[in-house]
Parts: structure tokens; sequence; C-alpha cells
């Protein structure tokens, strides 16, 4: 699985006209559309579009495709700013990835939501809405969060957060919904969620290999036998002498000056300390 996202990228490369322009617009212009629908007909219109697998089974097959386009939240206020937030994003992925990159990375997300939301309707939720946008902004806002983890975003316009801690926090409620619905036993809605985001998965597999590869290495590391008998020494020798390094020179120590830098001189012959006014300017020992 570690080669998929470089097979995904070398696709996109070897394939550049299937990308399609301006995607985001798109979508998000049909999400206006079908709200302002939505109102005029008393919110019966985004029904006939909704993901609801018994229907498709029915011969209702448009709704396949035109569930993207039903917005998730029907607040006017935060329907305009989700809008405007995912437009945002989705423009950023497309400039800093390519058009056909952003648009394999969003089909294939829909392609796993269609798929995921057929199955969990094989399952006893044929009349229910299996599939909706929701994971599927979550997925885009991922790969944003992974790409500009130090980018800031004002919740409620006022308080300023950055888009790794958002998506830490994304993280969370995906994994809750999980564990919730599998301690309700319920396994096709417990997996519907990752599936939903196996896109973001597959594209950026590498990066978060090598990221928990970073902090096993931090956990292993602190628990190493060496570690932990450097820092039993470092203690055992604190207790006895009052302190851990000694300036050679002035006889600063770490206890009296715990701000000073001390620092091993390498052309002594030994292990000499020195506090950072002697570490160059003394007489090496030989």
């Amino acid at each position: 699985m570690k080669s998929i996202d470089r097979l995904l990228d070398r696709f996109c490369y070897n394939h550049p006209r299937l990308g399609i322009p301006n995607l985001m617009l798109m979508i998000s212009i049909g999400n206006v559309i079908v709200l302002l629908l939505d109102i005029f007909s008393n919110y019966t219109f985004s029904m006939m579009l909704r993901f609801i697998p018994g229907a498709i089974f029915r011969g209702q097959i448009w709704r396949l495709v035109t569930f993207i386009f039903v917005p998730v939240n029907e607040n006017l206020l935060w329907f305009v700013f989700s809008v405007l937030l995912y437009y945002s994003i989705g423009t950023s992925l497309e400039r800093t990835w390519g058009t056909t990159k952003f648009t394999v990375y969003y089909l294939l997300g829909a392609a796993i939501n269609i798929v995921s939301g057929l199955l969990t309707g094989l399952f006893g939720f044929g009349w229910m809405e299996t599939a909706n946008m929701y994971y599927l902004n979550m997925s885009l806002f991922l790969a944003y969060a992974t790409l500009y983890p130090d980018a800031t975003f004002l919740i409620y316009f006022v308080i300023p957060v950055k888009a790794k801690w958002l998506a830490w926090l994304d993280g969370a409620f995906l994994a809750l919904a999980v564990v919730g619905n599998l301690l309700r036993l319920n396994i096709p809605m417990a997996l519907m969620p990752v599936l939903a985001v196996l896109n973001y998965l597959l594209f950026f597999w590498s990066d978060l290999s090598a990221l928990f590869g970073r902090t096993r290495y931090r956990v292993q590391h602190k628990a190493s036998r060496q570690t932990v008998n450097f820092k039993q020494a470092t203690r055992k020798a604190q207790q006895q002498k009052g302190y851990i390094h000694k300036c050679a020179v002035c006889g600063k120590t770490d206890t009296e000056f715990p701000n000073e830098e001390f620092r091993y001189c390498s052309k002594c012959n030994g292990y000499y300390c020195y506090c950072s006014e002697h570490l160059n300017n003394h007489v090496h020992i030989q």
C-alpha cells in the first residue's frame, strides 16, 4: 500500500487531460442551486437527489451523482460559510496539485462514498441516506490540513486555530463515530466513515507512514535502555553532587546558573565541561 499514492501521482502525471477545471466552483454553484430550489419547494426538492439506496435500486440512478450537490447544512448562515470554505480549500488544492490530481482525488472520494453507501444500503439501511457530502468534505479538509498544517482558521470569525489542530479534531469525531457504531454492533455504519475518507488515506499513505514512523521512533528512543540508564545516571549524579554540569575553569554549575549553557570540549583529553564563556576560551587539557 505504500506505493499506491505514488501510482496515483504517476497516473495523474501521465493523464493531464483527465482533469475538470474549476471542479470545486461547479460543485459550489450546484449546492447553491439545490438550496434555492429547496427553499422554493419547502425543502422537498433535495429529497429527489439524496443518496438513498432503496430508491437507487429501484431505478433512480441519478442519485449516484446528485447527492454531491445536496447541502449538508440547510441553515443559511452555515451553508454560506461552508460553501465559501470548501470552495477556497478546493481551489487551493487544485493550484497545489494541478487540475488532474485534484479531480482524481475528489472523484475517487465520491466513488468510494457511493460504494460505501450502496454496501450500507444492502445491510438493512436501504431507505436511509447512507452517503452525503460530510465525509467527502472532511477528506478535502484533511488533505488541506496535511499540506498546510499551519494555515489559520477563525472559529466563529474570532478564535484563530491552526488547520492541523482542526484536522486532529475531525479525526477524533471520526473515531468516535466508528467506536459508537461498533458499541451498538452496527458494523456497516461503523465502516462507512472509514471507507468515506479512504481517498485521503490512499493519497497520503507515505506521509502518514513517515509521521507515525517518527512518532514510534521517539517513543522507542525514550523507552530504550540507553536513554533510561542515562536519565538514571543523571538523576543519581545530581543527587550526589547537587549539579550535573560544572565548568572546569570558573566552577559554575547548572544548579546555580540554570539558564547557562554548558558544553564538553572535544579537544580536551577527557570529559571536561565548560560554560559558554570558557568553551572557546580555555587551555586544552592533554
